[in-house]
């Protein structure tokens, strides 16, 4: 299995910017999709952001232009630059993985919190 680790949450001005961190470890798969979900008190799990093992991207409507995720291949490493932080962004972040084949993998991270005041 693969493991997630986040890191790079905390409480920010709005306004202000955040990047957080997720390492991989563990069997991890070259072809594979990685993404960044977010889940706000009283609301559902949204995605945020995901990106391939190639580079291509997606991206929620409410982020595009704010956010970048990006990717370290080498590092087995993804992660998420928040720019412009809105009180709305406040959300628990949780990085995920995805392998699809003959038998699709799926992880999740533990999540880590960002708190954007106004």
């Amino acid at each position: 299995q693969v493991q997630l680790v986040e890191s790079g949450g905390g409480l920010v001005q709005a306004g202000g910017s955040l990047r957080l961190s997720c390492a991989a470890s563990g069997r991890i798969f070259s072809i594979n999709v990685m993404a960044w979900h977010r889940q706000a008190p009283g609301k559902e799990r949204e995605l945020v952001a995901s990106i391939t093992s190639i580079g291509s991207t997606n991206y929620a409507d409410s982020v595009k232009g704010r956010f970048t995720i990006s990717r370290d291949n080498a590092k087995n490493t993804v992660y998420l630059q928040m720019n412009s932080l809105k009180p709305e962004d406040t959300a628990v972040y949780y990085c995920y993985y995805y392998a699809g084949g003959v038998s699709a993998r799926r992880s999740w991270g533990q999540g880590t919190q960002v708190t954007v005041s106004s």
